[in-house]
């Protein structure tokens, strides 16, 4: 995992609640909170306290196993709560260049899209990276 988190990492600041972002959920290990720009009926970020940059610094081991297990556990706990009635929910990660922020984040979204077209911005794009499903991310990271 990565080092020291950066103070210019928005995401950080988040975690340490140095923002005013209403969070959603927090423990010791990850925070939650509302994507400032939505793309679904209800669209979540979950994210890691500690500064890791992207899933590329993820690697098959116990660790980082647990912490996107336990990423996917508390977002879709908050969507069960919050999108009940959603038939359909869809977690995972943007793998670089396609990241927005370089903070290790679960895009928790329970749909439809809004609008229809952003589910482009959720699809695989298989050797070029783009969205990965959190259990595909999962499978690869098992140690």
């Amino acid at each position: 995992m990565a080092a020291a988190s950066p103070s210019s990492c928005i995401f950080c600041q988040i975690a340490r609640s140095s923002t005013s972002t209403t969070l959603l959920h927090t423990d010791d290990k990850v925070v939650a909170f509302r994507d400032i720009n939505p793309s679904a009926f209800r669209h979540y970020l979950v994210i890691p306290v500690e500064h890791i940059a992207t899933v590329k610094d993820l690697q098959r081991r116990t660790q980082d196993y647990a912490l996107v297990s336990h990423m996917l556990n508390v977002g879709q706990m908050l969507l069960s709560r919050d999108a009940p009635d959603s038939i359909n929910y869809r977690f995972g990660f943007h793998q670089p260049p396609f990241n927005s922020v370089n903070h290790l984040h679960l895009h928790c979204l329970a749909l439809p899209y809004i609008p229809r077209w952003k589910r482009v911005k959720y699809s695989s794009l298989g050797p070029l990276g783009g969205f990965i499903e959190a259990h595909k991310l999962l499978d690869r990271l098992k140690p």
